[in-house]
């Protein structure tokens, strides 16, 4: 490991970029550059070399294990040292602290900009002083930034797992050592490696603090979390955002109370209802043309329209208070719509103290300027209206920061009726395990330190401009397929946007760099057709640029099946046929997520991939070719069909069986809620439930919620009614039975319903 130190203090194990025109080159300078080197190399410090400002930018970029940059001032250009400047820039544009030394003399150095000197930690006299001497320098500068580099609870448990003591304490691995006793042990310690086991560590290890009361290196790194992404406190979870949210609504809300939901919620959200005993009073969210759940319009956040969803919810009668007291919103949403979160607090802030923002796929927001007050912790904390609610975000930091799964963090900003932070703990010790794993921990912490400084703008422009140059390509080759009058997919984004000169251009066309820093190009406009979404607020909403969403050709803009049309569960079978794995499928459209773990040129093979696709359709590839799981999983239903077949085929069976008209008719209703999800859950509890196929659940009321996955939003909540056999909501569930019975392997997973032989069996409550 680069950031490990070796029992020998004196060595380093480390990398250096050395920028100079004379690198191993035979002349004097060469020479005392060769001679450093050697010194350095004695310090086990490696030493990467360049010899102009393009190389050196390119190897800044590729290799994340430099850590010092040695630059020749006159780099390239000695009259206006542009190229230096710029390796400098390059450097700082990702990092503060990276030590950076100027090769000059004292006659240039004194010439050299202020800025410049600001960004500059030292200067190399190289012939004036020895290798030796400047090599010691370099060292003691390398020393310094590493002692600052890691965030407090992973310095911490480094410097634990180094110790090699007796251990009389769980894991009963004991550092990984208990592995190594058998076969089978020594495989897994040799696949996950030393350190990992080394780490593994118990609860009652002092040193590193406890993760329930909040103490020593483990207190220390939430509390540096919480300065990074701007919150009064950070709670680290070990449990995913799932727990998060459930301890969130625990500590917000209790029996009897009124909470406003969000309908288009997570799950543990439902969960979090459920166990605290709430009375959920829920905000419709819109969806469009193509099934894709848009925001709640901001008429539906006023405090009238509060009072009138109160007022008609048909629990209101339990409840012991009828004013909300808290709400839930998730941003963004799973497509990447994100809200004007001031906004938000503006019109929520009237009828509720508390707000709380699921941004489980969200963590990134507060490092890039395009994201500007449409997150939860969004501008300076000491700077907050403490008038406005208390303001509660979860983030999932395994999803789209870099961390463990399961790994996600807690962020609070205290307002109006805030919950003390003792307080808050108590809810939060219910639901965490008193052995939280160590390296998940330090994922939170080396994910926020990840973040810190200008590490998440760099990390964060690098994602959004991939995602850019992606959309670009893409929307250049549909119009020129277009052109053709041949078909290709698309990506859901804006037609035209106004670019730096005022103009309206089509969006390929536009400025790459413009495109990444300015929100106006992604905010949805009142009435434009691309979004769907009606004529909400201007400047409500916002396209996140990094959830980037394919579709397929099928459906119009009125929300009407075209003549033909190509179904994108087949187009995600494809690509996962060459190892390409999608994030969310629907009926035409196909999600992608450009993380900052995303590589430069990775979408590449995503391209040709698609165009392959092309290919294979218009010439009705053989499925034994193209898909040959689906093949071996049914051979007799798709025995000598092509993929054009298939599209064709299935196309025809969605619009018969109205798949997405429904989805839109089934999620546009709120079901009426016979009980709260609480009493029934207690009655599943005593078993006081049975099982039925659709016709039989006709009106009866649901003992466990059903969550169509993807993107796993409940379509009934547990106490709610199904409604009549020809409604919305069993209508829907009817369609997707007969979908997967005429369609094996393409399946639809459905969280709450059991397929028996090819029927959808739901738990209802005993009469």
């Amino acid at each position: 490991m680069i950031l490990s130190t070796d029992q020998n203090p004196a060595r380093l194990g480390m990398k250096i970029l050395l920028v100079h025109e004379e690198y191993h080159h035979g002349s004097i300078a060469g020479r005392l550059l060769s001679k450093l080197e050697g010194q350095l190399e004695d310090f086990d410090i490696a030493i990467l070399g360049a010899e102009s400002a393009q190389d050196a930018i390119l190897m800044l970029d590729s290799d994340a294990e430099i850590q010092a940059l040695l630059l020749d001032w006159d780099l390239d250009d000695k009259m206006s040292h542009q190229p230096a400047m710029n390796v400098i820039q390059a450097v700082r544009a990702r990092t503060e602290q990276m030590p950076i030394f100027l090769f000059t003399d004292r006659e240039n150095a004194a010439q050299i900009p202020v800025n410049i000197l600001a960004d500059v930690n030292d200067f190399i006299w190289l012939f004036e002083d020895t290798a030796d001497f400047i090599a010691g320098r370099i060292v003691a500068a390398l020393r310094r930034y590493r002692s600052q580099l890691l965030p407090p609870m992973f310095n911490a448990l480094c410097q634990f797992s180094r110790v090699h003591e007796y251990s009389w304490h769980t894991p009963g691995h004991t550092g990984g050592t208990a592995f190594l006793k058998t076969t089978v042990g020594r495989s897994y310690f040799d696949f996950f490696g030393e350190n990992l086991l080394r780490s593994d560590l118990s609860i009652s290890v002092g040193e590193l603090g406890s993760l329930l009361d909040h103490s020593g290196p483990i207190g220390e790194g939430e509390d540096f979390a919480a300065k990074v992404f701007g919150s009064d406190y950070t709670f680290c979870v070990t449990n995913g955002s799932s727990m998060s949210n459930r301890v969130i609504m625990m500590a917000a809300v209790a029996r009897g109370q009124v909470a406003m939901c969000d309908r288009n919620a997570h799950k543990s959200i439902e969960h979090a209802i459920t166990m605290s005993g709430a009375i959920p009073t829920y905000m419709l969210t819109t969806r469009n043309y193509y099934g894709i759940i848009g925001p709640i319009p901001p008429e539906r956040m006023t405090k009238e329209a509060i009072a009138r969803s109160v007022a008609e919810n048909p629990l209101i009668g339990q409840a012991t208070d009828k004013n909300p007291v808290s709400a839930t919103v998730t941003n963004s949403t799973y497509d990447g719509l994100c809200y004007n979160v001031e906004r938000v607090e503006q019109l929520l802030g009237q009828s509720v103290d508390r707000l709380h923002f699921d941004e489980a796929w969200y963590g990134y927001a507060r490092f890039n300027p395009i994201y500007a007050k449409r997150f939860a912790m969004h501008g300076d904390p000491k700077k907050r209206d403490r008038n406005l609610p208390t303001v509660f975000a979860t983030q999932s930091t395994h999803k789209l920061l870099a961390a463990l799964s399961q790994a996600s963090m807690i962020h609070v900003r205290e307002g109006r009726r805030p919950i003390s932070k003792h307080r808050f703990n108590e809810t939060y010790m219910m639901h965490a395990s008193t052995s939280p794993n160590y390296a998940i921990i330090a994922s939170n912490d080396v994910s926020a330190g990840m973040m810190a400084g200008n590490g998440g703008k760099y990390l964060t422009d690098e994602s959004i401009h991939e995602a850019v140059a992606f959309r670009k390509l893409m929307a250049r080759v549909h119009s020129d397929m277009a052109a053709k009058g041949e078909w290709f997919v698309n990506v859901w984004q804006p037609d035209n946007v106004v670019d730096q000169n005022g103009k309206t251009v089509p969006f390929w066309q536009a400025d790459e760099k413009w495109l990444a820093e300015n929100a106006s190009c992604w905010t949805l406009k009142p009435g434009d057709e691309w979004h769907g979404f009606g004529n909400l607020e201007d400047n409500w909403c916002m396209l996140d640029p990094i959830k980037v969403t394919v579709t397929t050709p099928g459906m119009n803009r009125e929300g009407k099946l075209e003549e033909w049309g190509i179904p994108a569960s087949v187009l995600s079978a494809y690509l996962d046929n060459v190892g390409i794995v999608v994030e969310k499928t629907q009926d035409f459209t196909i999600l992608f997520l450009f993380s900052i773990g995303i590589t430069r040129g990775k979408w590449g093979t995503l391209v040709n991939t698609l165009l392959r696709f092309k290919e294979d359709y218009d010439r009705n590839a053989p499925l034994e070719e193209v898909l040959p799981a689906i093949i071996n999983a049914a051979p007799d239903r798709y025995a000598n069909m092509g993929l054009a077949d298939l599209c064709k085929e299935m196309f025809a069976a969605m619009k018969e069986l109205k798949t997405t008209r429904l989805l839109q008719d089934a999620f546009s209703v709120l079901p009426v809620a016979d009980m709260t999800p609480q009493a029934a859950y207690e009655r599943l509890v005593r078993d006081e439930v049975e099982q039925v196929n659709l016709e039989q659940c006709a009106n009866r009321t649901l003992a466990t919620g059903i969550v169509p996955y993807p993107p796993g939003i409940p379509l009934l909540m547990p106490g709610e009614n199904a409604g009549p056999s020809d409604g919305p909501l069993l209508g829907y569930l009817k369609a997707l039975e007969s979908f997967d019975q005429r369609f094996p392997s393409f399946g639809h997973d459905n969280h709450g319903v059991e397929n028996v032989n090819g029927k959808y069996i739901v738990s209802v409550l005993k009469k």
